[in-house]
């Protein structure tokens, strides 16, 4: 943090509290570049004041749908400017895209503009936005830099953000190098992210590796399951190795760093919850990984109980016997066909499937039968 002084320095306007309260954001920032001797020193804002009055100009005017931030980035990997990483996302892999050009953002790759290169034989100018060109072959050099051997030149690609108030591209960090606003209230220096929202209660997991909402305090990172997860699953859930580390069975969308709401099923496996309500709506009830059952229907077994026995099979079928396989409890059973459903005698369960022995040979042996009679 610097000094008082510094930051008066930086500031280059000794400001007074009427001045912030009063000034618009493109005001604010005229001062500070103009200057001012005019002020008294026993109206000149002390240093916690003038940390807070950053803290807060422009707050929740900038951003996009995804974050409120006064920041945009560069992308590393396309050289263009987004408002944030999911806006680019949805900018290069949309359906008028071209499916050879598409790609995601390399979102740990966000530290400062430092692109340098070198042809054999010359000391070439570092050019700070070499565009990077999707297609190239990339291989990994000593120093841990990107290297393209084709032309013997070798590139180091990274990322810059740009403040949303000044336009001023620059290396990654909290404040503005320019007109010394916030660039967002919650910073993250290792997953280099933003946000003025703090009320999602945003907080850095190590393990997962990015910033995740809800609170420390209220999950707990699954060393299996390879994510967090609510301290209220703590002794309750069922581990699933890399469980988020796949895409939603229903949208296919990744998981792992989704913005959607998550559940976790009996199973251990998760999906989005928007999805899972989207499966109950159309009457599906059991996993689309595993198929097994995704709550108690004790009542749906007891009802098709009724069902079955209100529904005697014809007489072709009424020694006929398959094989299930339940796929809430893993058991095989030998039981009676019927049309309706086939019951696991194990667990009562009728979330079965008919593994051997199916009614098309039994209706078979049944025609001939009668064609025999006649």
């Amino acid at each position: 943090m610097p000094t008082a002084h510094a930051y008066y320095s930086v500031i280059g306007l000794k400001l007074t509290h009427s001045c912030i309260e009063s000034a618009s954001v493109e005001e604010f920032l005229e001062l500070k570049r103009m200057g001012s001797e005019s002020v008294a020193q026993s109206d000149f804002l002390e240093f916690g004041d003038i940390e807070a009055s950053l803290m807060e100009i422009g707050s929740g005017n900038y951003g996009c749908s995804h974050y409120r931030r006064r920041c945009k980035i560069r992308a590393p990997c396309c050289n263009e400017i987004f408002d944030c990483r999911h806006c680019h996302n949805d900018a290069k892999n949309g359906l008028e895209t071209n499916p050879l050009d598409r790609h995601d953002i390399p979102r740990h790759e966000v530290t400062k503009d430092k692109a340098w290169f070198k042809a054999v034989g010359h000391n070439l100018e570092a050019w700070p936005r070499f565009p990077f060109k999707l297609g190239w072959t990339l291989t990994q050099s000593n120093s841990g830099d990107l290297a393209v051997f084709s032309d013997c030149i070798l590139l180091n690609f990274t990322f810059q953000v740009i403040c949303s108030l000044c336009d001023t591209e620059q290396d990654v960090k909290q404040n503005c190098i320019n007109c010394g606003v916030c660039m967002g209230k919650y910073y993250c220096s290792k997953c280099k992210f933003f946000d003025d929202d703090v009320s999602k209660n945003q907080y850095h997991c190590d393990e997962c590796g990015i910033c995740r909402t809800g609170g420390k305090e209220n999950f707990f990172h699954c060393n299996k399951c390879g994510c967090c997860y609510s301290m209220l699953m703590k002794d309750a859930h069922r581990c699933v190795e890399r469980a988020m580390h796949h895409n939603c069975p229903v949208c296919f969308e990744f998981l792992f760093d989704t913005m959607r709401d998550i559940t976790v099923l009996p199973c251990g496996h998760t999906i989005h919850l928007e999805c899972l309500k989207e499966m109950e709506q159309h009457y599906r009830y059991s996993c689309p990984v595993c198929s097994k059952s995704i709550c108690d229907l004790t009542r749906l077994w007891k009802k098709l109980d009724q069902e079955i026995a209100a529904t005697p099979m014809p007489e072709t079928y009424q020694n006929k016997m398959v094989w299930i396989l339940c796929n809430d409890c893993g058991a095989n059973s030998h039981v009676q066909f019927h049309i309706v459903a086939h019951k696991c005698f194990r667990c009562n369960s009728y979330n079965t499937r008919q593994t051997r022995g199916g009614p098309a040979a039994s209706c078979s042996s049944g025609m001939t039968e009668i064609r025999s009679r006649h």
